[in-house]
């Protein structure tokens, strides 16, 4: 017979007491709260923080785009302002998307087409600097179930047109530079060139948009493309820049992220060709020293490459008929590996230098990473929730001696 069941000690009925996941703190001394220590490293980088002032939160919290539509500022859109996206890239046109309240006093807003309209010039700027310079392609309309109604105008820069205008066609004895100026001249727009390259006896644009023909173009010297309000820019790198703009961690610098990554480095590239007229092979041979001034004091992925595991070599065949041609393309193609040894990705203050091609100078990240890179890919963002930031992808030939 088994023994009977003898009830826990507790409340009536046998139920245990409950008990406190963390016992109370006796009623005569107040519970002391603890807060952990700051991490040393944590510590070290914040130091160099600015001292918060009310001044510096109320101006950033202050810091809003401007609107301006077809040349005039738009101060009812400007408050209006929802979100707003610019992003742009090396090699693609600059976009914006902005989103607006649509209802006002009088019922729904910006659904007449009198003020957003297709073709009209849309402006985004902060202070006295420019964010984008476009035309309206696109108008959506936003109908949420648990909110206001909203219109988003999008975008496009002055490339849309080369974007959209596709032909097969052939250009004799021309430079880089001299179809850099004829297309510009098709589209209305003024060219600004400075592209040193050679003289080709022909160059096809087979079934190729203008603008795609462009990059092509620009690739295979070096070059880089871009508009700004009507004029067609082309450029190499080293003469795109502008004086750098300088941002340190915490100071305009939000956050960063950096890579050093040697696979895509190589310590020479050869390229060949054949010459037609001569009936001999072309070989053409560059390494880091086409870098130049580009790689300042740093050390090059090539050099460390060259140490860390020896001799990598690429080759690039049938790179032109000539030898001014195959020393081109094996520059160009060397260059845009070569720079992209350092890449980081960063959050900082915008700003309206910073845009594609521009030079930054970051510092407070330590001897290795401290240094100029150039922007690549710019993202402006704004909402009402974070505010005006900016995204930004850049790139860096050479890393810092410890």
């Amino acid at each position: 017979m088994a023994p009977p069941r003898i009830p826990p000690k507790g409340l009536p009925g046998g139920m245990p007491e409950r008990v406190p996941l963390v016992p109370k703190a006796p009623s005569t001394a107040p519970a002391l709260l603890l807060r952990p220590k700051p991490l040393p490293w944590r510590k070290a980088l914040r130091s160099d923080r600015p001292a918060a002032t009310a001044e510096r939160a109320t101006a950033l919290l202050a810091a809003r785009p401007a609107v301006v539509v077809d040349g005039q500022a738009r101060n009812d859109l400007g408050a209006g302002l929802l979100a707003l996206r610019i992003e742009s890239r090396v090699e693609g046109m600059a976009r914006c998307e902005a989103t607006f309240a649509a209802w006002g006093d009088q019922g729904l807003r910006w659904h007449d087409r009198s003020v957003l309209d297709f073709g009209k010039a849309l402006r985004i700027t902060l202070g006295e600097g420019v964010l984008f310079d476009g035309r309206i392609s696109g108008l959506e309309a936003g109908f949420p179930a648990d909110g206001a109604p909203t219109v988003t105008a999008l975008a496009e820069d002055r490339l849309q047109d080369l974007r959209m205008t596709r032909r097969s066609r052939s250009f004799r004895d021309v430079t880089d530079g001299d179809v850099v100026r004829r297309i510009a001249s098709e589209h209305g727009l003024q060219a600004d060139v400075d592209l040193p390259g050679p003289t080709y006896c022909v160059l096809v644009q087979a079934d190729r948009s203008d603008l795609a023909f462009l990059y092509d173009r620009a690739r295979a010297c070096g070059g880089e493309i871009w508009v700004e309000g009507t004029t067609l820019m082309a450029r190499r790198r080293p003469r795109r820049a502008t004086a750098p703009l300088r941002l340190r961690l915490y100071q305009g610098l939000r956050s960063f992220t950096v890579l050093a990554d040697l696979a895509g480095q190589r310590t020479t590239l050869a390229a060949t060709g054949w010459d037609e007229r001569e009936a001999r092979p072309l070989h053409e041979e560059v390494d880091d020293s086409v870098l130049g001034s580009e790689l300042g004091g740093d050390e090059s992925g090539a050099s460390i490459l060259n140490d860390a595991f020896g001799s990598r070599k690429e080759r690039l065949a049938e790179a032109g008929p000539t030898g001014e041609e195959v020393r081109t393309r094996a520059e160009a193609e060397y260059l845009r590996a070569a720079r992209r040894f350092l890449t980081g990705r960063a959050s900082a203050d915008t700003d309206a230098r910073l845009r594609v091609g521009a030079v930054v100078s970051l510092d407070g990240i330590g001897p290795l990473f401290s240094g100029k890179y150039t922007v690549v890919e710019v993202v402006h963002l704004f909402d009402g929730a974070s505010g005006l930031r900016s995204e930004l992808v850049v790139e860096r030939p050479g890393i810092g001696r410890p």
